[in-house]
């Protein structure tokens, strides 16, 4: 079960009712800055572990309709998948949980569950320029917890590009191998890890252990990186079939 800490409270409570539910992600960005697509970024990720594990979710997002255009183009570039527009929303049929995502110290003045997300300092632009690669921009931001500030210059930037290059040239090497499922014990690290306040710094802790574990198959290795990319979005199986 995915558990949250409330901002509001300190306390961690289930992202998801324990009856079956819509659960509400709405994203609250205060601009079209690197600290404003991080909150998007985190948003997205919980989406994404929230669908893992079966919730249904609707995700919206605040904001005045010229900073939403913006900062849906902006998310897009990130590879951030689409929130509706979450002006004058009122409650959805089988709505049972509501959960706010904004930048730490910003009141959503609204009930339910909020994530507070710490901001960026930004020495690169927010966006990647169209011949660079979005998911080093991901990777760099999903690398601390969404509780602690990060940092993103050109330095963090290149070591995800470097963690990227790393991993993907691994998939495609693996893929040629016979499939093999997911071992139960890695499954259940990596649920572990981003079912705890969506922990994914020791989802990705969880992967560089898989890549290097003697025991485990080639093909395993691949199912397990092709299923945390799925909360991940870091494309990791994009080099498939470019394997010298």
């Amino acid at each position: 079960m995915l558990r949250i800490i409330d901002a509001r409270t300190g306390e961690p409570v289930d992202a998801a009712p324990a009856r079956r539910g819509l659960t509400r992600v709405e994203a609250h960005a205060s601009g079209c800055d690197a600290s404003g697509l991080r909150v998007l970024l985190v948003a997205d990720i919980l989406v994404r572990a929230l669908e893992l594990s079966g919730t249904p979710v609707w995700s919206l997002l605040s904001g005045g309709r010229e900073q939403a255009q913006e900062l849906r183009a902006a998310a897009a570039a990130l590879g951030i998948r689409p929130f509706e527009d979450g002006r004058g929303a009122g409650t959805a049929l089988g709505e049972a949980q509501i959960v706010h995502v904004a930048v730490e110290g910003v009141d959503t003045a609204a009930g339910g569950v909020r994530i507070a997300v710490a901001p960026v300092d930004a020495t690169v632009p927010a966006v990647p320029a169209r011949d660079d690669d979005p998911a080093a921009w991901r990777l760099a931001l999903l690398s601390r917890r969404h509780t602690r500030h990060v940092r993103l210059d050109e330095a963090a930037l290149d070591d995800a590009r470097r963690t990227l290059a790393r991993w993907r040239a691994a998939v495609a090497d693996w893929a040629r191998q016979p499939s093999r499922p997911v071992p139960d014990e890695v499954r259940g690290r990596l649920r572990g890890a981003w079912e705890d306040d969506l922990d994914v710094p020791a989802v990705l802790r969880v992967l560089e252990w898989v890549g290097t574990d003697p025991d485990l198959a080639d093909g395993a290795r691949f199912e397990t990186y092709a299923y945390a990319d799925r909360l991940l979005g870091l494309d990791l199986t994009r080099d498939l079939g470019r394997a010298a």
